[in-house]
C-alpha cells in the first residue's frame, strides 16, 4: 500500500500547485503561501530555504533540497548528503549560510567523520573557508618530507595515533598507515595563526560559509509585493502573489483582461487534474495486474503528463531528475562497448560524462518488458527515498516510457571491493587489513541503515561494494532490494541473490528476512578476511562455497589456512587478534538457523569494538598471566557446528522467531 500513498500524495501536491497557480478570484496573503520562519535562535527561514514541516510541509516556498528542519533545542537544521548540520546564520544579502557539523557541537577535541557533499545542491564552497585534513588512527606518521602534519593525542587510539594538516596535500601517503581521511572545512579566519593542535575544534564549533550566488535573486519579486517560491515539477522559480497567482519573475500590473486570464487558468488546470487522474487511474490498474505486456503500456498511457515529447525533455518527475535518453546516449559514446563498467543481472553499466562535467555511471536495464519496468521503477522509489554516507547516490534516471530504461547514479572511480580481493585490481599486499577492517564497518553501517529503513538489500557481495579513491564503501545495486513490512517477521518471495551468498534459509523457505543480509555480509567478511572469491569450482567440492570452506576450517581450528598470508597473520599480534574476532562475528553471521545470527546493528557495534580495542594492552595481560593465544570458537580444539558461545549470545532479542510458517 506504500507506493498508491506515495503517488496520492504527489497527485494532491500537483492538484495543489495548479490550483494555486491559476485561481485569482479571492484574495489569498502570500503570507499564507509562503510564511517565513523562526525555530526560535533568531535565524529566519524563507526563500531559497522553506520549513520542513510534517504536517503542512512548504517546499513549494524554496529548493527542493534546502528544507531546514527545527531541532530540540530550537536550532534550524539543514540536511546535506553525508551528514546534517546547525544553522549558525543566514544572511540574505550576502546570500551566504553558516552550518555547523551536528556531530561537532560542544567538543572540545571533535571527530570529523565525514566530508562535506554538496551534489547537485545550489550551494557553492567559498573563499572564507579552508580544508583540515585528518588522518586517523594511524600505526605511523604517513607525511613525507615535504608535509608537516601535527599529531592529536585525543583522537588517538590505543597505540594509534591521529594527525591534522591545515591544507590538503597529495604526497601523503596514508593508504596503509592509517584507517581513515575526513576532510573537515572551516572559516579561514578561525584557524590562521593558531595551534592547529588546540584550535581545530574552536575552529570546528564555529562552522564553514557557503553560498547560493547561483539561485535566481528574489528581489523584484519582493518589491512587487510578492513571495518567491519554487516549482520543482518544472524547476522553476515562481513569485508567489497577492491575488493568488504565480509569475515567472514578479507580480504583474493590473491587467484589463485578468478574468479572461483566470478563466484560461481554471481550464488549463482542470485540465491537468484530469489528465492525472487518468495516469493514476492507468497505474492502479497496472499495479492490480503486474504481467500486461509493454505493448499495454505505450497504448494505456503515451506520457506522464500530456505526450512522450514532454517525457523525452528532460526535468523531474515526482523530486526525481529525469535525463532525456539522448543526453545520456551522448554522454556514453553512443553506449560505447569500451566504456563499459561491468554488466550485473538486470543491466550493463556504462561510464558517462554528462554536459555539465559530471562523472556518472550509467546502468542500462536489458529489456522494457514490464519486469524490467517494474525493477526499475522499484530501484528509483528506493534510492530516492535514502540518504548516507555508505549507499551510491542516485542522480536521476529517464522516464519509464523512453526507448530505454536508464539509471545515473555517481560514478564511484575505484572500482569493486571484489576487483581488490580477487579481480584486476588485486595484488599481493595492496589491500592492508586496516583497510578491509574499515571497509567491513563501512558497509555494515550502511546495511545497518537500510535495515532500519525497513529495507532489505537482498544482493549483498562484494561486486555490489563500491570504493572511492579513498577506499571509502559505497554500497550499490538495490535493483533487488525491496520494502520490508513492519508488521511482518519475513516475507514470502522467490529466493533472488548472486550463488555463494544467498541465506540457506531463504533458499529452501522462500522466507527473506533482514537476517538474509546478515548471512550475505558473513561472507563478505570471509571474502575479506581470504582475498577468495564466494565461490570457486576450481577448489574441493567440498569448498566451492567459500562459507562452507570458512565453516569447516574455523570449527577444525584451522583458520591459518583460510587467511590471506600477505595480511601479516602470523607475525603481527593485533592483525592476528583482529582476524580471529572478525572470523568469528563471520561465524556467527552464517549460521544457517536465521535466529542464530546478530542483526546488523549487533555486527556493527562488534566491527567498532574490534577496531578500536588496545591489543598492546591485551598482548601484556596474557603474556604476565601465561595465557595462550586462541580465544573463542578459534581455539585449537574442535568445536560443535552449533557452539553454546553462539546460541547463548545471539539467540535474538531483536529479532522475533518466525512462527507463522
Amino acid at each position: 500500500m506504500s507506493k498508491p500513498l506515495h503517488y496520492t500524495t504527489s497527485f494532491a501536491l500537483l492538484f495543489s500547485f495548479f490550483f494555486i497557480n491559476s485561481y485569482g478570484d479571492e484574495s489569498i496573503p502570500p503570507s499564507t503561501v509562503c510564511p517565513m520562519h523562526d525555530c526560535g535562535n533568531g535565524v529566519t527561514i524563507k526563500y531559497p530555504f522553506w520549513y520542513k514541516n510534517n504536517s503542512t510541509p512548504d517546499q513549494y516556498c524554496g529548493y527542493p533540497k534546502l528544507g531546514l528542519s527545527c531541532s530540540n533545542d530550537d536550532e534550524p537544521v539543514l540536511g546535506l548528503p553525508n551528514d546534517s548540520y546547525y544553522v549558525k546564520n543566514i544572511n540574505y544579502t550576502d546570500s551566504t549560510i553558516t552550518l555547523v557539523d551536528i556531530d561537532v557541537v560542544g567538543q572540545t577535541c571533535p571527530r570529523a567523520r565525514h566530508n562535506l557533499t554538496l551534489d547537485n545542491l545550489p550551494l557553492n564552497y567559498t573563499d572564507l573557508n579552508l580544508n583540515l585534513s585528518f588522518y586517523f588512527n594511524c600505526t605511523s606518521n604517513p607525511s613525507s618530507s615535504n608535509t608537516s602534519l601535527f599529531g592529536i593525542e585525543c583522537l588517538g587510539v590505543g597505540t594509534t595515533q591521529s594527525y591534522v594538516v591545515m591544507t590538503e596535500d597529495d604526497e601523503v601517503d596514508w593508504i596503509g598507515k592509517c584507517m581513515d581521511h575526513v576532510v573537515a572545512t572551516v572559516m579561514r579566519t578561525e584557524i590562521t595563526g593558531i595551534n592547529l593542535i588546540t584550535g581545530f575544534g574552536a575552529a570546528m564549533n564555529q562552522g564553514f560559509v557557503l553560498d547560493w550566488r547561483t539561485v535566481k535573486e528574489c528581489g523584484a519579486c519582493e518589491v512587487s509585493g510578492g513571495f518567491c517560491g519554487y516549482n520543482e515539477i518544472d524547476e522553476q522559480f515562481l513569485c508567489f502573489c497577492q491575488d493568488g497567482s504565480a509569475h515567472e519573475n514578479q507580480c504583474k500590473d493590473d491587467d484589463p483582461n485578468i478574468k479572461m486570464k483566470v478563466g484560461i487558468g481554471i481550464g488549463a488546470s482542470v485540465g491537468s487534474v484530469i489528465i492525472m487522474c487518468i495516469i493514476f487511474f492507468f497505474y492502479l490498474r497496472r499495479k492490480k495486474n503486474p504481467y500486461v505486456p509493454s505493448s499495454y503500456i505505450s497504448q494505456s498511457t503515451t506520457s506522464d503528463f500530456s505526450s512522450r515529447s514532454d517525457i523525452e525533455r528532460g526535468g523531474t518527475h515526482f523530486g526525481i531528475h529525469l535525463f532525456t535518453y539522448a543526453e545520456l546516449e551522448q554522454a556514453t559514446n553512443n553506449f560505447d562497448s569500451a566504456k563499459e563498467l561491468g554488466e550485473g543481472g538486470f543491466g550493463t553499466v556504462y561510464y558517462g560524462k554528462l554536459r555539465d562535467g559530471r562523472t556518472v555511471a550509467v546502468k542500462r536495464l536489458y529489456e522494457n518488458n514490464f519486469k524490467r519496468v517494474e525493477q526499475f521503477m522499484n530501484e528509483v522509489d528506493i534510492l530516492t527515498r535514502l540518504r548516507h554516507q555508505n549507499l551510491v547516490s542516485l542522480y536521476g534516471c529517464t522516464s519509464r516510457h523512453s526507448r530505454e530504461l536508464l539509471l545515473v547514479y555517481e560514478y564511484i572511480s575505484n572500482g569493486t571491493v571484489a576487483d581488490h580481493l580477487h579481480g584486476e585490481k588485486a595484488k599481493p599486499g595492496a589491500l592492508p587489513w586496516p583497510i578491509r577492517m574499515k571497509i567491513a564497518a563501512e558497509t555494515a553501517n550502511a546495511l545497518t541503515y537500510l535495515h532500519a529503513s525497513d529495507i532489505i538489500h537482498r544482493d549483498v557481495k562484494t561486486n555490489n561494494i563500491l570504493l572511492d579513491s579513498n577506499f571509502c564503501v559505497k554500497v550499490a545495486d538495490f535493483g533487488l532490494s525491496r520494502l520490508f513490512p513492519l508488521h511482518v517477521t519475513h516475507v514470502s518471495t522467490a529466493p533472488q541473490g548472486t550463488p555463494g551468498y544467498v541465506d540457506p534459509e531463504y533458499h529452501e523457505c522462500y522466507q527473506l528476512t533482514d537476517k538474509s543480509d546478515v548471512y550475505s555480509f558473513g561472507v563478505v567478511l570471509i571474502e575479506l578476511i581470504s582475498s577468495m572469491p564466494a565461490v570457486d569450482i576450481t577448489r574441493h567440492r567440498h569448498e566451492i562455497n567459500l562459507s562452507n570452506m570458512a565453516i569447516n576450517k574455523i570449527q577444525s581450528g584451522a583458520l591459518h589456512e583460510l587467511v590471506d598470508r600477505n595480511l601479516g597473520y602470523e607475525s603481527d599480534y593485533a592483525v592476528r587478534k583482529m582476524i580471529n574476532a572478525v572470523a568469528e562475528l563471520a561465524f556467527q553471521c552464517l549460521q544457517s538457523a536465521k535466529e542464530l545470527r546478530p542483526s546488523m546493528g549487533e555486527v556493527l557495534e562488534a566491527l567498532k569494538e574490534i577496531q578500536t580495542k588496545d591489543y598492546t594492552l591485551q598482548k601484556a595481560e596474557e603474556e604476565m598471566d601465561g595465557r595462550s593465544d586462541g580465544v573463542g570458537l578459534l581455539k585449537s580444539d574442535p568445536v560443535p557446528p552449533s557452539p553454546d558461545t553462539v546460541m547463548i549470545k545471539w539467540i535474538s532479542t531483536s529479532t522475533t522467531p518466525n512462527t507463522s510458517g
